[in-house]
């Protein structure tokens, strides 16, 4: 088995985050203690398909949604295509597979309104933590940043000069996205409070808890439901439903899909359209109020 040889080659020349990497090991090493358990078979770089066929089924007797099946199996087809790519196999045994079909997923944004209450009306401590919490919740709104890429950010990405911020997005590819005016005197405010901790200990990263060290994705997602729950209903709140709502309140006011793709890091329009469904509602209403035939019973 190849194992090691796929992980360094996501790692070093895919550039996938450890996040990303993890669950690809992940399962692909549930599929083979399945093939153990259940076949006695050691080795799947030669296996045929039913048994991922019935991997399948497994899994599906578990109750575990397609999305989630369709993930590991591309995992799997990942790594069967990395043994054609180094010459040990010709054929893969996901070769002729079909993904699962799923059902749309539809994340609600947040509305202005909410926006406007997290960011104007929500009482923030006046201590580190505090301005901490209101600068990342700011950022995540404005620039439309991922969870991982803003608790990569460092001091050095923040350009007061040219209004930018540089953002090292998937498989480290970089871009810059403006700075409001509001962003740069929120960034300087917590800086002055940044320099004031005791032991910083990841002094190059913009955002850091209390102790000093660079900010983790769970803390992140904590602080966004601990501030999103005082004046939001949705059962989801997440660093993502705000990626959702930077793009979504972009393209209501008119932004052109193409910039917004640009802003949001995608490598194609069809990864942006997923968020215009939200816009179409905006649409009708500027259909309805600007064509001549809009108010017509």
């Amino acid at each position: 088995m190849f194992l090691s040889e796929f992980i360094s080659y996501l790692t070093l020349e895919k550039n996938y985050s450890a996040h990303t990497v993890k669950a690809y090991q992940k399962d692909i090493l549930e599929f083979v203690e399945f093939c153990k358990s259940v076949y006695d078979v050691d080795d799947i770089d030669s296996v045929e398909y039913a048994l991922v066929r019935n991997w399948i089924v497994v899994l599906a007797e578990k109750q575990i949604n397609n999305r989630t099946i369709n993930r590991k199996i591309s995992s799997l087809k990942a790594y069967y295509k990395f043994l054609q790519k180094i010459g040990v196999s010709e054929v893969s045994p996901l070769s002729k597979h079909k993904a699962l079909k799923t059902s749309k997923k539809i994340e609600i944004p947040f509305s202005e309104h909410e926006m406007k209450r997290v960011l104007s009306e929500i009482e923030y401590t006046a201590d580190f933590e505090g301005v901490r919490d209101e600068l990342l919740i700011h950022v995540l709104y404005v620039t439309g940043m991922r969870r991982a890429e803003i608790i990569s950010l460092k001091v050095a990405d923040v350009d007061f000069a040219n209004m930018t911020i540089k953002v090292f997005g998937k498989r480290s590819k970089e871009r810059f996205v403006p700075m409001l005016l509001e962003t740069k005197e929120k960034f300087k405010v917590y800086l002055e409070n940044r320099s004031a901790l005791a032991n910083i200990k990841d002094d190059a990263f913009m955002f850091l808890t209390m102790s000093g060290n660079k900010l983790y994705e769970t803390l992140v997602y904590r602080l966004i439901k601990k501030y999103f729950r005082e004046v939001s209903s949705k059962v989801k709140t997440s660093p993502h439903i705000l990626r959702h709502t930077f793009a979504t309140h972009l393209l209501n006011k008119g932004a052109d899909l193409n910039a917004v793709k640009e802003l949001l890091g995608h490598s194609s329009l069809a990864s942006t359209q997923v968020y215009t469904h939200n816009s179409i509602a905006e649409l009708k209403k500027v259909h309805a109020n600007a064509h001549p035939r809009g108010n017509k019973k």
